[in-house]
């Protein structure tokens, strides 16, 4: 594991959290450590999904959308997670708002609103090196109600598809118990399984992924 100081030893032991995923399925991948943690500990404000994920598969798959949608719900029960509110931003997928775009600052205000009426503290949020373009966009509008919600909250990144950067400063979340990040990815069956016809599929080495999340602080103007 790289370097990394221990959440429950940070100033963030005690953080009211918000998970800002692209896709559902990314939740899982990203954060699944840290909402599980926070979930036991009654710090976990709310999921938030970005698209519902719908381009995993071709344009009119049928029901791929509401089937994306009762997956993540799964998933997140399976983190032990199952009571914490799941906010859909209704982008579509692969089609970010641009950000000097009337919907991105709409999108933006509604979710700066979100942080202040729940008191969130902090955001775990896909990193802005990742290749998808959703990634990026999910960053860019979590930086965005950071700067609008009036009140202190830190960002911090996940890495799905890039590796944590040197030398900046990590946190590293409790590990799960072994095995309940691979029970939750499972629940994507739609991402690891042709159930729904020829789609995207998720590597099959994402089931072996860490126990624990590694959380890179963000301060920069990205």
């Amino acid at each position: 594991m790289v370097n990394a100081e221990t959440l429950l030893r940070s100033r963030w032991s005690q953080a009211r959290w918000l998970i800002l995923a692209p896709h559902p399925d990314d939740e899982t991948l990203g954060a699944g450590a840290l909402i599980a943690h926070c979930a036991t500990r009654d710090r976990l404000g709310a999921i938030v999904f970005l698209t519902n994920g719908a381009g995993s598969h071709p344009e009119g798959t049928p029901r791929i959308a509401i089937t994306r949608r009762k997956e993540a719900r799964h998933a997140i029960g399976r983190l032990n997670a199952a009571a914490a509110p799941a906010i859909w931003m209704g982008w579509r997928d692969a089609h970010p708002h641009p950000i000097d775009s009337q919907a991105f600052s709409r999108d933006a205000d509604r979710l700066a609103a979100f942080i202040r009426r729940s008191r969130i503290d902090a955001i775990a949020v896909s990193d802005y090196s990742e290749t998808h373009c959703d990634h990026v966009a999910a960053y860019r509008l979590a930086k965005a109600a950071t700067r609008r919600a009036k009140r202190p909250v830190t960002l911090f990144t996940f890495h799905v598809w890039s590796d944590p950067p040197p030398f900046a400063r990590r946190i590293a979340t409790p590990a799960m118990p072994v095995g309940r990040r691979r029970h939750a990815l499972l629940a994507h069956r739609s991402q690891m399984s042709p159930i729904m016809g020829n789609g995207f599929r998720l590597p099959r080495e994402m089931l072996r992924m860490p126990a624990r999340d590694i959380l890179t602080l963000r301060r920069d103007r990205q």
